[in-house]
């Protein structure tokens, strides 16, 4: 699969909500488990996430929506990285490297000054991969996700 030539990274549209469902909830189930907090934002992502001031983005090669990944804004400056997901289909195809390059660009361009997540040391691949596009470990606030282990930022220069 060449993915540089045919993937494509495309905004939220209504007729693409049901993806961001979707591939979370796979991936959820598969590491984790859907928590009530997932539940509400990915059952109603045009309120809880554009309408609120954040983006929905999606993976797409031949016409199929592979991945997903959003930022919820918290200030003007500040959005956290999350609801990111790739189908079990794509893994491997580089589809992470090319949403946190969209990510960083996408911060550039509307003056996003600090991006954080939340995650789990067991994924080790997507740590190695937040690393890799300079997000550093910074204390982690209690409750915010059950299966959240550490939070990671990366400031925007």
């Amino acid at each position: 699969m060449d993915t540089k030539s045919t993937l494509e990274i495309i905004a939220f549209s209504e007729d693409l909500k049901e993806h961001i469902k979707i591939l979370n909830k796979e991936w959820l189930e598969k590491y984790f488990k859907v928590e009530e907090k997932d539940e509400l934002t990915l059952s109603n992502p045009k309120e809880e996430i554009i309408d609120k001031g954040g983006f929905i983005f999606y993976a797409k090669y031949n016409d199929e929506i592979l991945g997903t990944f959003s930022l919820l804004k918290s200030d003007n400056e500040t959005f956290e990285l999350s609801k990111m997901a790739v189908s079990d289909k794509a893994q491997g195809l580089g589809i992470g490297n090319k949403f946190l390059t969209h990510c960083i660009e996408f911060a550039k361009e509307h003056k996003i000054k600090r991006l954080f997540l939340y995650s789990n040391t067991k994924l080790l691949p997507a740590i190695h991969l937040y690393t890799k596009f300079g997000f550093n470990e910074i204390p982690l606030e209690e409750g915010v996700y059950e299966r959240a282990d550490i939070k990671m930022e990366k400031i925007i220069t």
